[in-house]
């Protein structure tokens, strides 16, 4: 069963010392043997821009030692075989279209989300 994971927004469980639930999640399904598509799409395109890191965190005296490395966790599912999509028109809506992208991410037009959609037996949004 071929599952296409939508995640379109971006920084929600990353202040802790951990990584985008989802990213983590479909990695582990996948070194389960799933067969997993991620579609980077509104606000979840910030993680295909390979400038954006997310910051260390500070609470009072407390400070945030290991922020999340989503870059790394994209770069692990690319290599692991997990194809990763973005959406081309959110990314100009953001004014991100120009920037470089992470290695191994593959644009998709809005139009051409019919073809994935169609390609997959569940699709999950988060």
């Amino acid at each position: 069963m071929k599952v296409l994971q939508v995640i379109d927004q971006a920084f929600r469980t990353t202040v802790e010392e951990q990584d985008d639930t989802i990213l983590w999640l479909t990695r582990s399904m996948r070194g389960a043997g799933g067969d997993l598509q991620v579609l980077l799409s509104g606000h979840g395109v910030h993680y295909a821009v390979l400038s954006q890191r997310q910051p260390p965190l500070e609470l009072g005296n407390w400070k945030q030692s290991q922020p999340a490395e989503l870059l790394r966790d994209l770069t692990d599912l690319t290599e692991s075989g997990v194809p990763i999509f973005v959406v081309r028109e959110d990314l100009e809506e953001r004014g991100l279209a120009n920037l470089p992208l992470q290695a191994g991410v593959e644009l998709v037009s809005q139009t051409g989300l019919v073809d994935l959609y169609q390609q997959a037996d569940q699709i999950w949004q988060w």
